[in-house]
Formats: structure tokens, C-alpha cells, sequence
């Protein structure tokens, strides 16, 4: 008897599967649903840090804080997990409407080709055959108004033939779109991951070492202050590349763009230095070079942009290396490169503030729309592949983001840099905006070091 009443609960418990499957639909919603109740999970857990660093600081607030950094941080996987998720279904959906637009794109070329065999058909009938044959003047003008029937069809016929084959170049391109955000929101899941190791690693060994005394964790925080002298013997990275430069080089460099911009030194480091974790794809193509069939840089957006850059400049094309496309573990490719310079901007984005401006069918450098040049009071046209002018478009962009100084408007502005306007409130993006702030107030604290020492 017993045994029975188990199996009868696990048939119940079974029954709603078999009677009941989710839905596309559905599964769309839950997971809507659920990446919403993730986002509130953040909300609170990033409430609880700021309130926690309101706190003097002490042995129990700092590991309260590296606890809950590491939930926020868990939360953030599980967010950009189902984000991922969304975002396989957006892909899927876009495939089946390519497929669909591509059908419809093969029946209207046969539908044309049909209309241009019948219009060249009565082409060749002249009109003195026409005359000269035994049909009378109303079949005559039948045959008129046929024919002007079928020059309309085929006027129509391209037109929808056009149109077609713009909606496909279209969720192609949205699709492209798509697909590298999803790679990118991988190699953050990674990124995140080793966030959350350094963070337990860093949580055990105060434990290890202070054995929960308060004056031993001072000592230990004490002995891991950075001195002025390590600060400037300490190396900056950026993204073109391998290049590094002395820390106090990128100060003096990030303080310069900030004084003419009004946005913070700090922030603007701390936007490097956090895009310098993204850089595995940079610096090591050139404009020719040919990625899983299709040219590394796109070919309408930035590469016409890019022959400008490099004639205004004087510098060959052809051999300044620029950065890679994303290619998945199997060899197949996501998205575009082509990002320029030190800090890795693209020649359509540099074009905003280089005074590079699209005139015709061409582009073509004009001084007083070089934001760059007027601010570092430049000689030459802005250069990205100079570390002062990328600097400058750095903390430009940041500003028309709305950076201002406060932690609200330069945390939306890191996320804006990052994610677009569009993606910057998304839950899964908000660590960067996180990140970026606790590097910024780390930063902050090293410049003034550095200037007292």
C-alpha cells in the first residue's frame, strides 16, 4: 500500500508534464518574469553595499561587503544567463524570418524573370506586325493594354523585389547585432566568474591572516596601501595591443581631457582599465585581412571611414593593424572589427569627434568639426592612434553620455560607454556600471596618493 501511494504521487507529480507543455510563448514570459525578479535581487543586494560602506569601516563591514559583491555577482550570471536565453530566441526568430524573406526574395525573381521573357515577347512584335496581321483594331488595343498591364507588373515587381531585399539586408544586420551580444555576454559570464574567485580568494585570505582580530586587519590594509613611489614606477594598460604606459603618464593624460571636458580623471582611468579585460580581440588584423569569408572591417559603416582617417593622416591603409572580429571556438564569426588606436575606437564612432564627415559619396576631414583638435589645441588633424587625442574622444564620449561627477550620472555614463543608450539599464550590464565605480573610487585614492607623494 504504501509503495503504491508513493508511485501514485510521482505519477501526480509527473501528470502536468505530459498534460500540459510549455509554450514559446510561455517559456518567453517566464523567463521575462524571472530575469525581472533577478533584477530586483540586485537592486537590494546593491542597496545593502552602499549602505554597508556608509559604515566605519571595520573587519565585519569590509567581509559583509566581499559577501554580498559576490552575490551581486552571482546574480549578475544568473541575469546574463537568461539574457542569453532572450537573446537564442531573438536569434532564432530572426534565422526563421531571413529564411522566410529569403523564399520570398527567390519566388519574386522568378516572378520577374517571367514578366521580363513576356514584356521582351511583345518588344519583338513590331507595330507594322501588328498592323499587317489580321486581328482587328480591338484585339489591337487589347493587346495595348496587356502590354502596359505587364510594364506596370513589372514596375511593381521591382519594387517589391527592392524592398525585399532591404528587409533582409536589415535582420541580417539585426542579427549580426544580436549574435555578438550574445558572445560578449559570454565572455562576461567568464570575466565575472574570475571576479568572483579573486573576491573569495581575497575573503579568505583576510580571514587566514587577521583570525577576525580588528587590529590585525588594519595593519594588513595599512601594509596593502600603495605608496606614491610604487604608483609611479606602476604600468597602465591600454587596448591597442600590448602597449603600456607609466601610471603617471595616464594620469597626466586623463587629467588633461578631464580639465577640458568637465569629466572626472578617475573616471575616465577606470573606463580603460576596465575595457582592458575586454581586449582579447584587438590590435592584430589589418583592413584586408579576410575573417571566416568576409573582410575584417565593415565594409559601408567604417571602411570608407577608415581610407579617410588614413589619407588625412598620411599613414598606409593597408598595414596599421586594427582589431579583430570575434570568432566562436568552432571558427565561425560574430560581428565586425576594425577598432583603431590605443583606446580601440571605431573609425565611424572617431569620425563623430575627428571631424572625419561623410560629403557625397566620400568622406573628408573638416578642422572646425575636429572636437579633438580644438580641444588639445592640435596642430594636425585628431589622430586615434595618438594617446593625448584618444584620451580627449574617451573622456568626450563620456560626457555627451552625461557623465558629470556625480556617482548616478558618471555610473550611467560608464554604462552608456559600454552597453549604448539602449542597453544601459538592462539587468545584465549593471556590473559594469559597478565596476567601473569601485575602480573609479580606487583610482581616486591612487591620483591623490601619487600627488601627495
Amino acid at each position: 500500500m504504501r509503495t503504491g501511494t508513493v508511485f501514485f504521487m510521482f505519477i501526480l507529480l509527473l501528470a502536468p508534464v505530459f498534460l500540459h507543455a510549455e509554450t514559446d510563448e510561455e517559456r518567453k514570459k517566464r523567463i521575462e518574469g524571472m530575469l525581472m525578479q533577478v533584477e530586483k535581487q540586485i537592486f537590494q543586494s546593491k542597496i545593502l553595499v552602499e549602505n554597508k560602506q556608509q559604515e566605519r569601516q571595520s573587519l565585519e563591514r569590509d567581509l559583509d561587503i566581499i559577501d554580498e559583491e559576490i552575490n551581486k555577482a552571482q546574480l549578475g550570471i544568473q541575469a546574463r544567463s537568461l539574457a542569453i536565453e532572450q537573446l537564442n530566441d531573438q536569434i532564432g526568430d530572426k534565422e526563421e524570418v531571413i529564411i522566410i524573406l529569403i523564399s520570398r526574395l527567390e519566388k519574386q525573381r522568378k516572378s520577374l524573370a517571367e514578366l521580363i521573357r513576356q514584356t521582351q515577347a511583345v518588344d519583338d512584335y513590331s507595330l507594322v506586325e501588328v498592323m499587317l496581321s489580321n486581328q482587328n483594331f480591338s484585339e489591337f488595343f487589347t493587346d495595348v493594354e496587356s502590354f502596359r498591364a505587364v510594364k506596370q507588373s513589372l514596375t511593381d515587381s521591382l519594387e517589391i523585389l527592392t524592398e525585399i531585399k532591404n528587409d533582409t539586408h536589415m535582420q541580417k544586420m539585426t542579427l549580426e547585432e544580436k549574435q555578438v551580444s550574445e558572445a560578449r555576454l559570454k565572455e562576461l559570464q567568464e570575466l565575472e566568474k574570475k571576479e568572483i574567485q579573486i573576491k573569495e580568494a581575497q575573503k579568505a585570505n583576510i580571514l587566514d591572516v587577521t583570525k577576525g582580530e580588528e587590529a590585525i586587519y588594519k595593519e594588513l590594509l595599512d601594509s596593502q596601501q600603495k605608496t606614491a613611489s610604487q604608483l609611479r614606477n606602476q604600468l597602465f594598460q591600454l587596448l591597442g595591443g600590448s602597449t603600456a604606459i607609466q601610471f603617471t603618464e595616464a594620469v597626466q593624460l586623463a587629467q588633461f581631457a578631464g580639465s577640458k571636458t568637465g569629466v572626472s580623471p578617475a573616471l575616465i582611468l577606470a573606463i580603460l582599465e576596465q575595457e582592458s579585460n575586454f581586449g582579447n580581440h584587438i590590435g592584430s588584423c589589418l583592413v584586408g585581412d579576410i575573417r571566416a569569408g568576409k573582410s575584417v572591417m565593415h565594409p559601408d559603416r567604417d571602411a570608407p571611414v577608415f581610407m579617410a582617417i588614413a589619407e588625412v593622416l598620411g599613414f598606409d591603409a593597408a598595414t596599421q593593424k586594427v582589431s579583430c572580429p570575434i570568432l566562436r571556438a568552432d571558427g565561425s564569426r560574430i560581428g565586425w572589427g576594425g577598432a583603431m588606436g590605443p583606446l580601440q575606437f571605431i573609425p565611424s564612432t572617431w569620425a563623430i569627434y575627428g571631424g572625419i564627415v561623410k560629403n557625397g559619396a566620400g568622406y573628408t576631414y573638416i578642422q572646425s568639426n575636429d572636437a579633438i583638435r580644438s580641444l588639445t589645441g592640435g596642430s594636425a588633424p585628431a589622430n586615434p592612434f595618438n594617446k593625448q587625442d584618444a584620451f580627449m574622444a574617451s573622456a568626450l564620449l563620456l560626457r555627451d553620455n552625461g557623465a558629470s561627477g556625480s556617482f548616478t550620472a558618471d555610473r550611467l555614463a560608464a554604462l552608456r560607454y559600454y552597453a549604448g543608450w539602449g542597453g544601459a539599464l538592462r539587468v545584465e550590464n549593471q556590473f559594469y556600471g559597478d565596476q567601473v565605480m569601485t575602480r573609479k573610487a580606487r583610482l581616486e585614492n591612487e591620483i591623490k596618493i601619487l600627488q601627495a607623494g
